[in-house]
C-alpha cells in the first residue's frame, strides 16, 4: 500500500466529512486518540467530535494546499501533514491553517487517527 495515496484518500475522507457532517468522524478515533486543537488537549473519540461538532461555526470550507506523508514505525503507521485553507461560512477572508495526523493501522486493514494536532496560522 502507498503511504501517498492512502494519505490522499485519508485526507480527502476527512475534511470532506469534516465539511459536511463532523460527527460522522467519530469512526476515525478511537479511546486511545489524541486531539491537541489550538493547544486544548483531548483524548477519546467522544471528547474529539464532541469539540468538533461544537465548534463556533456551522458550516464551512476546508481548501488543500499541500499534503506530506511518512511512514512511522514499524508498526504501519504513517504521519500526514497538512496545510490549506478554512473559508467560513460568512466570512470574507479564508483563514490558514496546518494540520497534522499519526495514523495506525487497524486490524481489519484500515487506519485510525491516533494522533491530530491543529493549527491556525495567524500571518
Amino acid at each position: 500500500m502507498d503511504p501517498d495515496t492512502v494519505a490522499k484518500a485519508f485526507v480527502d475522507h476527512y475534511y470532506s466529512t469534516f465539511d459536511s457532517n463532523r460527527a460522522a468522524l467519530v469512526g476515525l478515533y478511537q479511546e486511545s486518540s489524541m486531539l491537541t486543537f489550538e493547544g486544548e488537549k483531548l483524548q477519546g473519540a467522544q471528547a474529539i467530535v464532541a469539540k468538533l461538532v461544537g465548534l463556533p461555526f456551522p458550516q464551512c470550507l476546508h481548501k488543500i494546499s499541500t499534503t506530506d506523508c511518512q511512514p512511522s514505525g514499524p508498526g504501519g503507521g504513517m504521519i500526514v501533514f497538512v496545510s490549506g485553507t478554512l473559508q467560513l461560512q460568512g466570512e470574507q477572508h479564508p483563514l490558514k491553517f496546518s494540520q497534522m495526523f499519526h495514523l495506525m493501522p487497524t486490524p481489519q486493514g484500515s487506519f485510525y487517527v491516533l494522533n491530530d494536532i491543529f493549527r491556525l496560522n495567524y500571518a
